[in-house]
């Protein structure tokens, strides 16, 4: 049953009179609190209409707002009835004290305590409490009663990851892991993160849009012993013997039970990932809650020796796919056929789908034309597809999963002929992904050190970037992988061997043109400073696929940075060209000449 956005505010504003609410918050978060969600669990989209990736609504009984952030503030308009809800900066007006100034003293505000984490719960209730609000943890979520067309659940089952490429069998990680709640002083684990699970049991999925993982939560002991919660309709023949012994499988359903009988267990929890309902259910049981980070994220993040072989051998062949996808641009381009974004992502996508192995992009790719660039998180299918112009710069920022690795690549594309102004900032960029990518630094040292070895050029002339520079990239898993990443932001995690991080310093004009050159990197051993004062660590790139020579002043360039750029061309060129031919080679050998 479809029904106008007015109806659908409507019917939640019903429940707030029933419930004797005053205001209910609607975040663009599901139960798993990550950074996708199924189709089924989009309560935002369906209150509002709006379809971007972060966002929360606010509904009074009167009137009602919708906070998004600067990715957005054009695609709101577009799909969010300005009538029914003032549009508000998800960044620049926190939410909690605006819903103070709009309540009165004694008001009642409701929230579904499974789409937030506890962290939050906490704070805004804090804040509430100051100004004589309640905050109320509603049992039925509006939404939920009222969705009646609402997509049903995913159903595919699960993968079983085969244990020569995850490198290491669930047993031994589940009793490496179990190690580690010990050490924080409990005796279980709420493993809440998605991916987190699925790689203690070497499973993957197809729950979540661009994310192979299993809808699910999961409990996990001292000694290694685990219970999933997820559909047991998705368990796949020889699970049980694939994750072996000490791991049993429940019905969802069954969750609230469990964690309501963990009297006298010390549960370590992650009070800013994982729901808060969860914990309270547990904390209300008898459970004592220690607060620490997922005792999972860490040695996940760390690649094993499969995985890299994995990640390797899967960026090779990617790195085939978007180098013939570039040939064929430039020679549409040559030949006066323009494109629009869409159709270029679409036709991006049709050479990875050539691989068997390729299984889905691992993010909505990026193709942005002209302007459209200046938005770094630009995505085409939110509005009409721009078709792209001679003299301009296209950017496309695309990623693949493969059964054996997770890609992620930026490049920036002359389109015709290009200003100076342009060369010039593509090659400020460019100075500082070559400064990063050759960083060596000692153990210890954390991602936001290391931030500034990319900005430090754009600095210099007046310039940055609003974005991070690197993120953690799982292996065939989430492209935005914690707990390490780079950027400015205080981040106390050491950068350590066997992490894949993105290196991506970019620089946007708005209303002109956007830049970014990304290669996903590995983290090893320096063997230069082998024996050194200090063990040191440096990156070595995984991406391998030529950067666009048109757009580089080589003025501004140092020898040393000349050097860099042919060296990495005249790699991409020794392991692309034997598995590439015919006209796609030509171009290859072509864009790889030395500069």
């Amino acid at each position: 049953m479809t029904t106008s956005s007015l109806d659908r505010l409507s019917l939640v504003r019903q429940e707030l009179n029933s419930a004797n609410l005053d205001a209910f918050i609607v975040p663009r978060a599901d139960e798993y609190l990550g950074e996708y969600v199924p189709e089924c669990n989009e309560r935002l989209h369906w209150l509002t209409d709006f379809t971007g990736s972060a966002g929360m609504a606010i509904v009074l009984k009167q009137t009602a707002a919708i906070f998004i952030d600067g990715r957005y503030t054009v695609q709101v308009k577009q799909q969010v009835d300005g009538n029914l809800y003032q549009y508000l900066s998800l960044t620049d007006t926190p939410q909690i004290p605006w819903l103070i100034e709009q309540l009165e003293s004694g008001a009642r505000v409701g929230v579904d305590p499974r789409l937030h984490p506890l962290s939050w719960l906490q704070t805004a209730q804090a804040q509430l409490q100051r100004a004589d609000i309640e905050l109320v943890s509603v049992t039925d979520n509006p939404i939920d009663l009222h969705w009646q067309d609402r997509p049903a659940a995913p159903t595919a089952p699960i993968i079983l990851f085969d244990q020569v490429s995850a490198g290491v069998s669930s047993s031994e990680k589940r009793a490496q892991i179990g190690v580690k709640i010990k050490q924080a002083g409990a005796n279980c684990a709420l493993i809440s993160a998605l991916d987190s699970f699925c790689w203690l049991l070497n499973i993957r999925g197809s729950d979540v849009p661009r994310l192979p993982v299993v809808l699910g939560t999961a409990l996990l002991h001292s000694n290694g012993d685990m219970v999933l919660f997820t559909d047991l309709n998705k368990l796949p023949q020889g699970i049980e013997q694939h994750v072996g012994a000490g791991v049993s499988f429940k019905a969802e359903t069954e969750l609230a039970t469990a964690l309501a009988d963990l009297n006298g267990i010390k549960l370590l929890a992650d009070p800013d990932n994982a729901n808060a309902w969860m914990q309270v259910t547990a904390q209300q049981g008898g459970a004592k809650l220690i607060s620490g980070q997922d005792p999972v994220a860490l040695p996940k993040a760390q690649k094993n020796a499969a995985e890299l072989a994995g990640m390797r051998a899967s960026h090779i062949r990617d790195g085939v796919a978007v180098s013939r996808f570039l040939a064929w641009l430039d020679a549409e381009v040559a030949m006066g056929h323009l494109y629009d974004e869409a159709v270029l992502a679409d036709k991006l996508e049709s050479f990875r789908l050539e691989d068997d192995l390729y299984k889905e992009p691992s993010f909505d790719t990026i193709s942005a034309t002209g302007a459209n660039a200046a938005m770094c998180h630009y995505n085409h299918n939110n509005g009409t597809p721009a078709t792209m112009t001679m003299n301009s710069i296209y950017l496309v920022d695309s990623g693949a999963q493969y059964l054996d690795g997770t890609t992620d690549v930026t490049r920036t594309i002359a389109i015709g002929e290009v200003t100076d102004e342009q060369r010039k900032m593509v090659t400020l960029v460019l100075k500082g992904h070559i400064a990063l990518d050759q960083a060596r630094f000692p153990k210890g040292t954390t991602g936001q050190q290391l931030d500034a070895f990319a900005r430090q050029y754009l600095w210099q002339h007046g310039f940055d970037y609003d974005h991070g520079t690197g993120h953690g990239v799982g292996h065939f898993l989430s492209v935005h992988e914690g707990p390490q990443r780079i950027g400015k932001n205080v981040n106390n995690v050491a950068i350590l061997p066997g992490m894949v991080l993105s290196n991506e310093p970019g620089y946007y004009r708005a209303d002109a043109f956007g830049i970014r050159i990304e290669n996903l990197v590995e983290v090893r051993h320096c063997e230069a400073l082998q024996g050194a004062e200090r063990e040191s660590y440096e990156f070595n790139a995984l991406t391998l696929i030529p950067i666009d020579a048109r757009l580089i002043d080589k003025q501004l360039l140092t020898q040393a940075e000349v050097t860099w750029f042919n060296e990495y061309h005249q790699r991409v060129r020794e392991t692309l060209a034997p598995l590439m031919q015919g006209d796609e080679l030509n171009w290859l050998l072509r864009v790889t000449e030395a500069i």
